[in-house]
């Protein structure tokens, strides 16, 4: 994200305080952001406030000139990656359908040429207004993003759509916009993530500590090279990657049914999930006596969905995971040779610093002939990064 440049227009609604949150977060990843803010988003926290955030003075009157008595509007315009309007309000984005341009932020909009966000914010009355929707409609078809607001109780104590989105969903899609490129464009992926869990009782199962983060990091950097993406994932707590697809299962053969139902039409397939190899033979409708369970829980084998793949591979590039707590690069080239496999990403469970659980892995990457490729520690989101890059060469 070094170099990036975010210009973040900063206009006047009470959910204004969620802005610093969000330059905060895109300061963490080392992107540039210039905030513009109208005279009415200073009547609700001082400009200082948003400089001491961002690092840069904080643009707020349309007639002062920049360094060399350039004039500064025009500058911001021509080096933005990037335009964000947060809260955006229904008079910002009135004026922006209308090509109105009467301060600073409405004029340096006019004169951009970067892509454009738009995050509402207001009543819910006011959103869902037909000249609203009407504006939005218009900067739709132009081309700027929406990033739509959430329902819930909002500051007026009415309750309804019209609440700004997280910090979080709004960093996301610059995050997006910013990264977004083309390498894997018309390519249809489909990631599998967390863990499975085998009933054994109305409240007791198997299950392993998988948190899934891996594989939803791995939808995530496909989705940012232009993949279309299908997420099968576990039981998780985990939002949704933006823009992918998400499938929610819980067993091992309720994963295997929905990735098989769709593998004829898939070009990539990640497997990262951590399915369990057995379940139960039964599952009681009934809780059962635990001298029951201890004497005897008869287990079977669930189905290998990495080896049936492999075996019914055409068109299809398969990457599998293998977490090991040890001999982890042997077992995986025994695995990627078993299993027709294109791509193995390998991992030691056993460390504490990374694997399940962790916001961070250390893996190797061993290709179909062999080759081994260590990855240091890294958060997983920029080892999954680093996979998709290498998935990209390959089928290209």
């Amino acid at each position: 994200m070094k170099h990036k440049k975010v210009v973040l227009g900063v206009t006047g609604g009470i959910a204004i305080y969620k802005t610093l949150e969000v330059i905060s977060m895109l300061k963490k990843l080392e992107v540039e952001v210039q905030v513009i803010m109208t005279r009415h988003a200073a009547q609700f926290i001082h400009p200082m406030t948003f400089e001491a955030m961002s690092g840069k003075r904080v643009l707020t009157d349309l007639f002062t000139l920049g360094e060399d008595s350039r004039i500064e509007h025009i500058e911001v315009a021509k080096t933005a990656d990037l335009f964000v309007i947060v809260p955006a309000t229904a008079n910002i984005i009135a004026k922006m359908a209308h090509g109105i341009a009467d301060d600073l932020l409405s004029t340096t909009l006019l004169a951009t040429r970067a892509p454009l966000y738009v995050a509402p914010a207001m009543n819910t009355r006011m959103y869902e207004h037909a000249s609203v929707q009407e504006n939005l409609k218009i900067l739709r078809d132009r081309g700027a993003g929406i990033i739509e607001p959430e329902a819930g109780r909002l500051a007026c104590g009415d309750t309804g759509r019209g609440k700004l989105a997280t910090p979080e969903d709004i960093v996301e899609v610059i995050l997006f916009a910013l990264e977004a490129r083309d390498r894997l464009k018309g390519k249809r992926v489909l990631v599998t993530a967390g863990p499975t869990v085998e009933p054994i009782d109305p409240v007791r199962f198997i299950s392993n500590p998988s948190s899934g983060k891996m594989g939803f990091e791995m939808a995530r950097a496909a989705r940012r090279l232009g993949a279309q993406v299908c997420l099968v994932a576990g039981p998780v707590t985990l939002k949704t990657p933006l823009g992918v697809e998400r499938i929610d299962v819980t067993t091992s053969e309720e994963m295997y049914r929905e990735v098989m139902a769709r593998y004829d039409e898939t070009d990539i397939v990640i497997k990262a999930a951590a399915v369990l190899d057995y379940r139960p033979q039964k599952v009681f409708e009934k809780k059962i006596k635990k001298e029951d369970i201890e004497s005897s829980l008869p287990l079977e084998r669930t189905r290998d969905i990495l080896k049936t793949l492999g075996e019914h591979k055409k068109h299809q590039f398969l990457v599998g995971f293998a977490a090991q707590t040890h001999d982890v690069v042997a077992y995986a080239k025994e695995k990627i040779i078993a299993k027709h496999l294109d791509f193995m990403v390998a991992n030691d469970v056993s460390r504490t610093s990374s694997g399940f659980r962790t916001d961070e892995n250390e893996v190797y990457l061993i290709t179909r002939d062999l080759q081994v490729t260590h990855v240091a520690l890294n958060k997983k989101s920029i080892i999954a990064k680093e996979i998709l890059e290498k998935i990209a060469d390959m089928v290209e």
